[in-house]
């Protein structure tokens, strides 16, 4: 006779071992990783419980949360039993509310140094596999009142036009802007494209008055901001 194949559910566990009856009870800082996953996964297989799937999930990333959340949803779900693309998209979407609230956790970030810019966007932008431009708007006492992904692609003063970038800036009545975007090599040296661009969209910002302060490079864990550079 062959064994039954039973299917092995979280709300069979004790209470005490259930993953979202121990975050109500304790709250979402005592459970481990693989248990904070398994609340998003929410089901595991006939084998194995969405905790252990879980589990597995993180041994494939030998335990690396930044590994895990630069991959797609094929490559997620990839050699995991039980974690199709749409329980990897759920884990995706995670990490991007994750980095969004890192980003802006404060309400209304104030920027004295380019530090400050790094730390608003560095961890949201580094692990990005394509060049990205953001705008920051920034009020009269630098405080950022609103941000925007303008273009996606290698910088370039021929491409990029500073009607987009501007078009933001006058939308929400911005005293000033600065711009980031990434390299996603991780270095963060300008390129000649780089310093082309930035002048040309510093020129069109005098013209309405809308300056342009600062252009940050996110690189992987630094950054260059062209203005302590000289070169802007």
């Amino acid at each position: 006779m062959e064994p039954t194949n039973y299917h092995i559910r979280l709300k069979d566990l004790p209470e005490d071992e259930r993953p979202l009856e121990r975050l109500y009870k304790y709250g979402p800082q005592t459970l481990k990783t693989s248990e904070l996953i398994a609340i998003i996964i929410r089901t595991g297989t006939g084998q194995a419980t969405a905790v252990q799937v879980a589990e597995q999930l993180l041994q494939k990333y030998d335990g690396s949360l930044k590994r895990l959340s630069n991959d797609n949803e094929i490559q997620i779900a990839e050699g995991i039993k039980g974690l199709g693309n749409v329980k990897a998209g759920q884990i995706m979407a995670s990490f991007e509310l994750g980095r969004r609230m890192a980003a802006f956790f404060e309400e209304k970030p104030q920027i004295s140094s380019p530090t400050d810019v790094a730390r608003i966007m560095m961890s949201s932008m580094r692990d990005r596999q394509n060049e990205v431009l953001y705008v920051l708007c920034l009020d009269t006492k630098n405080n950022v009142t609103k941000h925007r992904q303008i273009f996606e692609g290698s910088l370039n003063a021929s491409i990029i036009h500073p009607r987009e970038v501007f078009r933001f800036a006058i939308e929400e009545s911005a005293a000033s802007i600065i711009l980031v975007h990434n390299h996603p090599s991780g270095d963060p040296s300008p390129s000649r494209e780089d310093i082309q661009a930035t002048k040309q969209l510093i020129t069109a910002g005098s013209y309405i008055q809308i300056p342009v302060i600062d252009h940050v490079i996110i690189g992987d864990g630094c950054y260059t901001s062209l203005k302590e550079e000289g070169l802007m």
